[in-house]
């Protein structure tokens, strides 16, 4: 595979990862202008965001076929082709509009992003897998930022939201360029690794046949295939209940909740977050293939899970927690009365001019009260609480861009057959976009029953559980062929730490003290 090959397939999967990101993002800020001029309830809002979700989960059910079927590069174009579509339906003025084309550019997204990372998780060798594999990750954290950017710079233009949406054809239409100019497919790359998979099965004295590759070879015994998936379906599962959806598709709208009243406020702290995910994504991709993918996981889903319990002991104070946002008018960016003083870092110098001076007028005959207000509002404990959770925010978002966003989807181009990945990636993937489709849709419901403050202790306490799962089940892949990877998976067994078993091997020691001492997870 020539270095212009190669290099061109990390664009494009760049490429796609940054569409990918932004459609993901641009929602945050999009929103704060679609409730007004819709006039969207909190159902219809969680409609509008939850509708690229839809999309994605029919294509999960499709798109494994598709991929395995029709080709890598044949499935870019499609998605390519499919969010221009989408994007010109978003330029309709109506709620209905506005779904079907998120819902549309949802489908593609799917169909490019297991694309993306199969295509090129099959073209690298595999001291470079990690970090050319991540590069889809990186486009995503590049994407969420350019779109919290771009929220942030037409906040307050009119119908900006028309520009946020279609400014996704620009990289749509380079990445389909390039994409014309890449192989047909990675055949060949398919028929070595299948090739290799047979001599394995031969030298292993497996019957050497032809194995019938189906959906249900999924849930079957044989050759690891039900471990591979529950390993799969838990780490897609635990990204999602972590609430790392609601933190970027909700991000202005919790920044607002904790205390940052104005609308461009709560978006610029949305651009610092996508700011830090970028940083640690980057981070990520040059330490995933020298300390391996379990210590990523592993230590990341920690750090979330501290974040997240902070979060939620603190955000008790904010004023989403104490006013539920689907029972009252409460959460209008625009807005913010005189009482929210004490509970937040707003001051009237946030107001423009004619309104300050409209709310004095309104006070002057009580202008002692006003006065006593703001003598006695803990504005700096208020300011305090507000800086600790943006900081604890961020410190989930570089814990899971240094863990989950990357790490998740590189292990699921790793454990699986080549014969059956796309179709493994599509089932594992379908899992993903239902849990995300039912932690984002329900989010300001679920804030009605428990507060702000209980839902980001329940997604640390999911945190928590999923560090455990990781620790007991994670295999290290750090430095190994694809069909290295396969050929211990199918074996019932893996390897918790490459180097502790390579030096034991080294050293002669037997194959019963291998298993004690390297901790061999077997399937029983």
């Amino acid at each position: 595979m020539g270095i212009s090959t190669l290099l061109l397939a990390s664009v494009v999967s760049s490429l796609g990862g940054l569409v990918y990101g932004y459609e993901m993002g641009i929602i945050s800020g999009a929103l704060l202008q679609l409730k007004a001029e819709f006039s969207l309830s909190c159902v219809q809002q969680e409609a509008a965001v939850s509708s690229l979700l839809v999309g994605a989960l029919l294509a999960s059910i499709v798109g494994g076929s598709l991929i395995d079927h029709r080709g890598r590069r044949n499935s870019i174009l499609l998605s390519n082709v499919l969010i221009l579509a989408g994007s010109l339906v978003l330029l309709i003025s109506s709620f209905s509009a506005l779904l079907v084309g998120r819902m549309t550019v949802g489908f593609a997204m799917c169909i490019s992003s297991m694309s993306c990372c199969i295509f090129v998780s099959e073209l690298v060798p595999p001291e470079r897998r990690g970090f050319l594999v991540t590069l889809y990750e990186a486009g995503i954290t590049v994407g969420i930022l350019a779109a919290y950017t771009m929220n942030y710079f037409l906040s307050d233009c009119n119908r900006g939201w028309k520009w946020m949406f279609g400014l996704a054809v620009v990289p749509t239409v380079i990445q389909l360029v390039s994409t014309c100019f890449l192989p047909s497919s990675t055949q060949e790359s398919l028929s070595q690794s299948s090739q290799s998979e047979t001599d394995l099965m031969s030298s292993d004295g497996v019957e050497n046949k032809k194995v019938q590759y189906s959906s249900i070879f999924l849930f079957q015994r044989k050759d690891n295939m039900r471990i591979r998936t529950v390993l799969g379906l838990g780490l897609v599962l635990f990204q999602q209940f972590t609430g790392q959806p609601n933190v970027l598709f909700y991000a202005s709208t919790i920044f607002h909740s904790v205390g940052f009243q104005s609308n461009s406020s709560a978006v610029l702290a949305s651009v610092g977050l996508g700011s830090v995910k970028v940083i640690a994504t980057l981070t990520s991709m040059l330490f995933s293939d020298r300390v391996g993918r379990r210590p990523l996981l592993i230590s990341g889903c920690s750090v979330m899970a501290l974040g997240l319990i902070t979060i939620g002991l603190l955000s008790g104070y904010s004023e989403m927690n104490a006013e539920r946002p689907c029972n009252s008018d409460s959460i209008n960016i625009n807005t913010t009365h005189l009482p929210h003083l004490a509970v937040s870092n707003q001051t009237l110098f946030d107001r423009p001019l004619e309104e300050s001076q409209s709310i004095f007028n309104n006070h002057a005959q009580d202008g002692d009260e006003v006065l006593d207000t703001l003598a006695s509002s803990p504005g700096i404990h208020g300011t305090a609480v507000n800086w600790i959770i943006l900081v604890c925010m961020m410190a989930v978002v570089s814990a899971y861009s240094v863990g989950f966003g990357p790490m998740t989807w590189l292990l699921l181009s790793e454990i699986f057959p080549a014969a059956i990945r796309g179709r493994a990636f599509a089932f594992i993937n379908c899992f993903n976009w239902a849990a995300n489709l039912l932690v984002t849709f329900t989010f300001l419901n679920f804030i009605d029953v428990v507060g702000l403050s209980g839902i980001f202790l329940l997604y640390g306490v999911t945190a928590v559980a999923a560090a455990v799962f990781l620790y007991f089940m994670l295999p290290e892949t750090k430095g190994k062929t694809l069909e290295e990877i396969d050929k211990e998976l199918r074996l019932n067994k893996f390897y918790h730490s490459e180097d502790c078993c390579s030096i034991i091997s080294r050293r002669g020691f037997s194959r019963q003290y291998q298993r004690v001492h390297c901790q061999v997870v077997t399937s029983g």
